[in-house]
Order: C-alpha cells, then structure tokens, then sequence
C-alpha cells in the first residue's frame, strides 16, 4: 500500500487548502494561494511561498475557479506530504452540496491530475457535521453553518443526509472588502485584504478591544499610515454580509419537515469556517432561529477533520446512511 500511496484528505478551501494523513491526522495547512511572475507568467510560489500583489487564488467555494493553477497547487501541496515521489494516493475530498455534474467532474479532474490514483467525494455538509462533532447518523436534526472565504454555506442534516442546504456569496472576503471600504470612505487610503482580514479577526468573537489598528496605503504618495478603527464601526460594516447569512439560515430552516425544525430548537446550530468568530454573528442566529448557536471546537479544521474521519474508514459515510449509498 505505501508504493501505491497513503489515504489522504484534502480540504480544498477557498482560503486555504488543508491535507489530512489517514492515521496521523492534519500535516499542511497554507493558503490556496499561487504567485506568478508578472514577467515570464512562471509560478514561482505556492500557498505559504505565495506573496506579492501576482497572487492568485484558484478555487472558490470549494471548486477549482482556475483549474489548471488548481491543479498545480494541489500536486504541489501533495508533494510536500508524500513520502515517494512516484506514489498516487487516494484522495478524500468535499463536494460542495448542489454541485452541478461539470462542477464534480471538475474537482475529479483536479485531483486525478495531481496523480490521484482514486478520489472518493464526500458532501461537504456532511463533512464539516463530523468534524464538528454532531452526531449525523441518527435521524435527529442537525444544522451546521460553515462561513468561508467566498461563501456561507447552511445545511440541515438527518440521517448522514443533508434534508435542506442553501449557499449565499457573503463569505470573509465579502466582510474584508466592507472594511477596505470603510477605510477607503473615511480616510482615504487603501487597505490590503491581509489587514483587513487582521482588522476582522481582532473584532470577531468576545473581543474588548476598542479599536484596531492597521497599516493603510495613500494612494497618492504611496506612504504606509497606521489607522486606528473603531471596532464598532468594523462590526458596522459587517452587518450586510451578517444578515444575508442569517436570512439564508431561516429560510433553511424554514424548508425543512416540522419534526426536524422541533430538533433544531433543542440542538441549535454549529458554526464552523474561519467566519465563526465573524462580529455579531453568533447573536444574531440565535435572536433570529430561536435556537442555541456554538461555535465547532476547531472551527477552522473541521472540513478537514470530518474528510480525515472517512480516510480513515472508507465505509463511515455507507454505515451512517444506513447503506442506502455508496461513495462515489
């Protein structure tokens, strides 16, 4: 098995990729990032190696967005964890839940491009609900919201299946470029999206803080200035991508069969994805659902511990739909 190549789990994110060993758990974590010179057009840099304003990212919403850059970013990061430099490993992966036939054949040829040897998809709400700890396969409600880089994605789960999900462009980067523009608005300068991300992250979840401070560009004279935010006015400015995920999760639940909206009241929701810690957000569910809302554990990790629990055993996701369905 080890010439063929080991199990493993890839997290495709949208902001970075994450790689699961079968047996030894998350071993790379970079950015879904790729660097061209703007020159030669040559790589010259993925994920963690990937700096400059040449930066690309090639997948969005869990799908190759540039499937050649996709590819090679993937191969790259499989190299890293590979032992033999000719092995072809299987690869557990997420398929977004509603993707399309050309969007699964996509993500395949990715990963069969990056010598793959076989590729098992696993729904991608079912993957962050394991990773988050809910227990899918009995037939109680569960829901779990999963805030990304490019996307909100909601789904209620019953039975390993998901009963009702819903997708809405308002990811970390929706609320990122709210705050550059802010900045922008009202003092002129333009901010990167890597202090807008800090400026996000520093005013999410219980901070006390009362303002934040980034580095700013003028775009005239092309000084760097230090601007101290209000984090009340980033929590502001966070709001519109805040009630689109929220008016997505009410109407997920509102798709769903009674019996499953009565569990969801007792159970809640998880949020999980690097938008979990997103100012304002966790409060607003729960005044809006009616239901208890937590935070995943590992917020961040849980697609890709929920793809590493079936590396790991490549009949979990059969015995969790009673055997109704093999993976594909």
């Amino acid at each position: 098995m080890s010439l063929l190549g080991r199990d493993l789990a890839v997290d495709l994110g949208g902001a970075r990729t994450r790689i699961y060993v079968r047996g030894k758990g998350i071993v790379l974590d970079e950015p879904s990032a790729v660097t061209i010179d703007a020159r030669t057009g040559k790589i010259i840099g993925y994920g963690a190696d990937a700096t400059g304003d040449e930066t690309c990212w090639p997948v969005s919403g869990g799908l190759p967005a540039d499937g050649d850059l996709a590819r090679r970013m993937v191969r790259h990061f499989l190299s890293k964890v590979q032992r033999r430099p000719l092995a072809r490993p299987r690869l557990v992966m997420a398929l977004p839940d509603g993707a399309t036939p050309i969007e699964r054949a996509a993500l395949r040829d990715v990963a069969y491009e990056a010598e793959a040897r076989q590729i098992v998809l696993i729904p991608h709400s079912l993957a962050a609900a394991l990773g988050a700890g809910l227990p899918v396969g009995d037939y109680v409600g569960g829901m779990v919201i999963d805030v990304g880089r490019d996307s909100a994605r909601i789904a209620v789960l019953s039975g390993g299946e998901a009963v009702a999900t819903t997708a809405v462009p308002s990811g970390g980067r929706a609320v990122n470029r709210a705050i550059a523009r802010l900045v922008e608005h009202e003092h002129g300068h333009t901010l990167d999206e890597h202090e807008a991300e800090t400026a996000k992250r520093h005013a999410g979840g219980n901070s006390s803080q009362e303002d934040v401070t980034v580095r700013t560009r003028n775009p005239e004279t092309g000084h760097e200035h230090a601007v101290r935010l209000p984090t009340e006015r980033i929590r502001e400015a966070a709001a519109p991508a805040i009630e689109s995920i929220v008016w997505a999760a009410m109407e997920t639940v509102e798709r769903c069969p009674a019996e499953l909206t009565a569990d969801l009241g007792e159970r809640g929701t998880v949020l999980v994805g690097g938008g979990a810690l997103l100012a304002g957000l966790a409060p607003r569910l729960r005044e809006s659902l009616g239901m208890p809302v937590r935070q995943a554990e590992r917020p961040l990790e849980c697609v890709a511990l929920g793809l590493g629990a079936c590396a790991n055993d490549l009949g979990l996701l059969a015995r969790l739909r009673g055997g109704r369905t093999r993976l594909r």
